[in-house]
């Protein structure tokens, strides 16, 4: 729709004089400025006819906005705003003045972007982070995994009225049950309170960290903020090929640094004590338990287990 200005700007002489009455006549008559003036039956019919350039964006806006076409599609001159009068009085004389507002839906979205700038992911599908969450149906997808969906609520209520413990979870169990999706939705609700938080992917990490060897600054400044989050996730511990590089320097040092200061939380096919087995393992020194046994000091401890029940989500699809 075009502004005022433009509308006016085609007229000259007489015909602009009579049109520009016109419109303000009809401002009057419009729903939004007589809800106004009721409000503020000090505003007189002058100063609103003086001021018919901001009651026309004030009325467009609010037409605008009832029939609200979503925020990507916003037809107001400042997308995800709308005019707002309000009646002040400087020195003795009253005036109108306009302010821009953003609505619910592009408070909504402010709010939205300024969760995920508290979470940082690496190699998690976008679409466990990005997709919305509804406790109902987290709960009612699957009634076998209501034990476990209930510890996951419970832990978040936790944190809400305590605070942040230094134990997080252990959520493990079958192909596809949902665990990523579980951790992501904890991270997602902590990260609406204000804490900051990174879930990994434990293949594809173990693998790009082979990369960073090269890279010391990239290599640091990963880890540093793996120590450093609120809450760190590692999902699918156990499926990645682990070096004793990775196992001991890397892995270790955030886990040893972590401990008895942040929670850490994991998601595995393994229960604990195979996972132990797993990390006793590496692919150039072969077997070695005493250091698959120091690296679940750091895990078992420092965590509570949770065992995920469920049919596999992704053959349901």
């Amino acid at each position: 729709m075009d502004s005022l200005g433009q509308l006016l700007k085609q007229m000259r002489g007489p015909s602009f004089i009579q049109r520009s009455q016109e419109i303000a006549d009809e401002l009057l008559r419009d729903p939004a400025v007589q809800e106004l003036r009721q409000e503020h039956p000090e505003l007189e019919e002058s100063l609103l006819r003086m001021n018919v350039t901001r009651l026309y964006q004030f009325a467009t806006d609010r037409r605008h906005c009832d029939r609200c076409p979503g925020l990507e599609r916003c037809p107001n001159d400042f997308q995800g705003h709308y005019s707002k009068l309000e009646v002040e009085v400087v020195n003795g004389i009253t005036e109108l003045v306009e302010r821009k507002v953003p609505c619910t839906l592009q408070t909504a979205k402010q709010q939205e972007d300024q969760i995920k700038k508290r979470i940082r992911s690496f190699y998690v599908d976008e679409r466990a982070l990005s997709e919305g969450y509804n406790e109902v149906e987290i709960m009612g997808k699957d009634r076998n995994r209501a034990p476990a969906v209930n510890q996951v609520f419970r832990y978040i209520r936790d944190v809400r009225e305590n605070g942040l413990p230094n134990k997080g979870l252990y959520l493990y169990g079958s192909f596809g049950t949902g665990k990523t999706f579980l951790m992501s939705y904890l991270l997602h609700e902590l990260a609406i309170t204000g804490h900051t938080g990174v879930i990994v992917y434990m293949p594809d990490f173990v693998e790009d960290l082979k990369g960073m060897l090269s890279d010391n600054v990239k290599l640091k400044e990963t880890v540093e903020l793996m120590k450093a989050c609120d809450l760190l996730i590692f999902d699918d511990i156990g499926a990645e090929n682990l070096s004793p590089w990775v196992r001991d320097h890397v892995l270790g040092s955030i886990l040893n640094y972590r401990m008895n200061r942040k929670p850490t939380f994991y998601t595995s096919n393994y229960a604990l004590d195979g996972l132990e087995r797993h990390l006793s393992f590496t692919n150039k020194d072969g077997e070695e338990g005493h250091k698959g046994q120091r690296l679940m000091d750091r895990i078992a401890p420092f965590v509570d287990v949770v065992h995920l029940h469920g049919e596999n989500q992704r053959r349901r699809q």
